[in-house]
């Protein structure tokens, strides 16, 4: 059989296979699909968790170490570049050498740079180890998902996959609130030490557990200057990304990383093309379901990710809650998450892909237009609706387009798919949170001198007026001390309005990618589990 034909061989439809297809549960503990499944949970949920639970204790390592404001943002761009970067590779060590040594590796490693950087002294150590968190998570999250579509038989992968996105979701949203109450509660180092037990654990778990699982068509040499490309291109990519709100978008600099990610890109795929054993076979991307699948990732992260960061503004500095407060008003979203995602893979199971990401992405459109209604007072009661939309509508997208990748890649390359999934995520979020941070930018600008004017506020100099715009941009009333009471009520004021309006149009904006991303969602299919191909690379 060839490869093209193994990738199509689900047909148009979404039916679930007649008979099982994929490897089925070995007896006792090594190998067990359920056990496997929770020992991954454990260390995805570590690399998932430290996306988000590091932004609250900033503050507090910034006080400590004495971090300048743009030192702080290396903190989380340093883990985040690394983890982007490295994805797709790592996901190819896992296809040659094994997706259990992978994962073992990267939860070692993971646990270790975690625990180094409480024990550091210095901005510089916490941006070096956050770095290695980032390559050895960027180790263990594709071969998460290897060892399940090699573990689970094809039936029972949607809701595997259900339950490991329920973790994701669950530790991404979970991160604010838990690292609120350790920053709060413990100091800013618990939040990495934490990771230490979690990761031993996971290593015992793993080593007792998990049984490896290599195809027999898996690579065998590397594609040096394919990954040196690709990794290239994704750095300038991502930094460029990264940048662009500091720079501004029609900076030279930001215009020269966009040019060269595009370049690296372009040589990138001739290149594979040329390689015997190319590090992504190119015609991967002739299954649709599977183009598609990426594609649905990206836009559901530039959605929720984009959108997610504004709320945490609006909740802490427009409603002034604590950290913790705005974790737990974040709960709905969290609890939909959990309870949407194995529901999701059991629906996907029955019904196909095609219908639940599609609903999944209307419901995520119409909770963004939600969103963007929220006002300076808006209770509790309304925005946990909003919030519990976004959890309903995520889960099923999280675990579909999840299926769509991996399902759909031949088991050689699953490594590979893994990767993509896990980069597509890191991408969308990270294009999320530019662009419509320039959205919010632009709108903050537009807005901000009129509505002081119109507040009765003097007139403030171009240079004054550019500070106080960064700081609405985040929610925050630029009042300098000793400003009259009467003074700060009105600028408090027009700050958090011009602040809803940017808001508002951001959410509006990821709206609109959401609606989108329901036609993406048409494309996709069930995963074929095609592991007889002879290799995706000769069609």
């Amino acid at each position: 059989m060839t490869s093209q034909t193994a990738i199509d061989a689900s047909g148009p439809g979404d039916k679930a296979p007649a008979a099982p297809s994929g490897p089925q549960p070995a007896p006792g503990l090594r190998g067990h699909p359920w056990l496997t499944l929770i020992t991954v949970a454990v260390g995805v949920m570590m690399v998932a968790l430290d996306g988000t639970i590091v932004a609250i204790a900033n503050p507090a390592i910034g006080r400590d170490l004495h971090a300048s404001w743009a030192q702080l943002q290396w903190i989380t761009n340093a883990y985040f570049l690394a983890l982007a970067v490295s994805l797709i590779t790592a996901g190819k060590l896992g296809d040659r050498f094994g997706h259990r040594q992978t994962f073992l590796i990267g939860v070692t490693g993971f646990a270790a740079a975690s625990g180094a950087i409480g024990l550091s002294d210095s901005i510089a150590a916490v941006v070096t180890f956050r770095v290695f968190q980032g390559l050895f998570g960027a180790l263990l999250m594709p071969a998460a998902l290897g060892l399940l579509r090699a573990t689970f038989p094809a039936e029972k992968l949607n809701m595997a996959i259900g339950i490991w996105g329920m973790v994701i979701g669950a530790s991404t949203a979970g991160g604010p609130i838990l690292g609120g109450v350790l920053v709060e509660h413990v100091n800013w180092q618990s939040v990495f030490f934490i990771n230490v037990p979690v990761g031993v654990l996971a290593l015992v778990l793993g080593s007792l557990i998990l049984l490896d699982h290599r195809a027999e068509n898996a690579p065998r040499s590397f594609d040096l200057l394919g990954i040196a490309l690709l990794s290239g291109a994704m750095f300038c990519l991502v930094w460029a990304l990264i940048k662009a709100p500091a720079w501004g978008w029609g900076d030279g600099k930001t215009w020269l990383f966009i040019i060269a990610s595009v370049a690296g890109f372009a040589l990138f795929s001739f290149w594979e093309t040329r390689v015997k054993e190319p590090l992504i076979p190119l015609t991967l991307f002739r299954s649709v379901a599977l183009s598609a699948g990426v594609v649905l990732m990206v836009l559901m992260a530039i959605a929720f990710m984009g959108g997610l960061f504004f709320v945490t503004f609006y909740l802490q500095n427009v409603h002034g809650m604590s950290p913790i407060d705005a974790g737990l008003h974040l709960l709905p979203l969290t609890g939909m998450m959990i309870v949407g995602s194995p529901l999701a893979g059991a629906m996907i199971t029955k019904l196909g892909p095609r219908i639940p990401l599609a609903g999944g992405m209307a419901v995520t459109a119409i909770a963004m237009y939600g969103m963007s209604t929220l006002k300076e007072n808006t209770g509790s009661g309304l925005m946990s609706v909003w919030f519990a939309l976004l959890g309903l509508g995520l889960a099923p997208v999280m675990v579909g387009a999840t299926e769509v990748i991996v399902g759909n890649a031949p088991m050689e390359l699953s490594g590979v798919a893994g990767g993509l999934q896990q980069a597509a995520m890191q991408i969308g979020g990270s294009l999320g949170t530019a662009v419509l941070g320039a959205v919010m930018a632009s709108r903050v600008d537009h807005t901000l001198a009129g509505n002081w004017a119109d507040a009765g506020l003097p007139k403030l100099p171009p240079q004054q007026l550019h500070l106080a715009a960064e700081a609405v941009q985040q929610g925050v009333a630029p009042v300098a001390k000793g400003t009259p009471a009467p003074v700060v009520e009105k600028i408090t004021a027009v700050a958090h309005h011009t602040f809803i309006s940017g808001m508002s149009l951001a959410s509006l904006v990821a709206a609109g990618v959401a609606a989108v991303a329901v036609l993406v969602a048409l494309l996709t299919k069930r995963g074929a589990n095609a592991e007889a191909g002879a290799g995706v690379g000769h069609i």
